[in-house]
């Protein structure tokens, strides 16, 4: 059984608002994906997010405000994150920062870190959706854990009668997550390449960034569990051809593709189409995605992080 969608009405946003502000679930667009949202600061409401994605519970949450100024509450922010607010925000980048004394979000979306993942989304439906909830959002992409993220509100509508509400604000623009950055030590470090790419973060910075080996049974911030974003058929990189039986992703304009990313070679609407085109793909007709290389530089370095955790051994 699907969710009900609606569209981006004043009225349905006014709606959707008062479901979360009584713990309701309700699935809403993002520039970079679909998110499950419900109220940060309600250890209930966070516990629904968990359940409704069969998530597991050391998988830390991103916590959603609605104005850069609200972090205030929810976390201790020093001035490189200041720095990357002013420059960023709003936009596809989320920091992880330690929480403050008297955080009101639920240490669930923590999974009993000290730290909280915070973002400011760059969306007029999510911004208005956060305005009309009065309160900040839990809200991980709006699937089944581990499975391939949401671009669009049928997607979202996939996870059922656990949320109340789809707003429907058509294919997101960016179509991959945030970049996380990890501001809680001593030296900045990239968690998770996203919209936001390391060259941009560091020039605003000012130093470079740690890139941090991530520990899929402790992750520090979302997206960092070795099997993520997976479509239900195997995946395979790095792909100059497909083997028999294989569906062909391209990228540049390859060959025999099925489906090509971006047959100029835009890294940009390659990000954009990557999460749609894996579901169009995973097929019973086919045994298999063979993808093309997709050059390691720029965003194509966030594009090929969720391609290798995509291909990654299953659980």
């Amino acid at each position: 059984m699907s969710s009900r969608i609606v569209p981006t009405t004043p009225e349905n946003i006014a709606e959707a608002g008062r479901l979360l502000a009584a713990g309701a679930l309700v699935a809403f667009p993002t520039e970079t994906v679909y998110g499950l949202g419900g109220d940060a600061t309600s250890d209930r409401a966070v516990a629904a997010i968990f359940a409704a994605k069969g998530r597991p519970r050391f998988n830390p949450l991103i916590v959603h405000v609605a104005e850069a100024a609200e972090v205030e509450t929810l976390v201790v922010a020093d001035a490189r994150a200041r720095r990357l607010m002013a420059r960023f925000w709003p936009g596809p980048l989320t920091l992880v920062l330690p929480r403050a004394p008297r955080s009101p979000a639920s240490l669930l979306a923590s999974a009993g870190l000290d730290t909280l993942a915070v973002r400011q989304p760059d969306h007029p439906v999510a911004r208005a959706l956060l305005a009309a909830a009065g309160r900040p959002l839990a809200a991980p992409s709006a699937n089944r854990s581990g499975a391939v993220s949401p671009t669009t509100a049928a997607h979202a509508a996939e996870l059922g009668a656990a949320v109340s509400l789809v707003l429907d604000g058509g294919p997101c623009r960016v179509g991959l997550e945030s970049t996380v950055v990890d501001l809680s030590g001593a030296r900045p470090a990239l968690l998770r390449p996203g919209g936001v790419t390391p060259e941009a973060l560091e020039a605003a910075l000012g130093e470079p960034l740690v890139h941090a080996a991530a520990d899929p049974t402790a992750p520090r911030a979302p997206g960092q569990l070795e099997s993520h974003y997976a479509p239900g058929l195997p995946v395979r990189l790095n792909a100059a051809a497909a083997h028999p039986g294989e569906a062909l992703l391209g990228f540049g304009g390859t060959p025999g593709a099925t489906l090509d990313l971006s047959a100029s070679g835009d890294p940009v609407e390659a990000a954009a189409n990557l999460f749609a085109m894996l579901r169009a793909l995973d097929l019973p007709e086919f045994t298999g995605i063979a993808v093309a290389p997709i050059p390691e530089r720029g965003l194509g370095l966030a594009i090929n992080d969720r391609l290798r955790r995509a291909a990654a051994p299953r659980p």
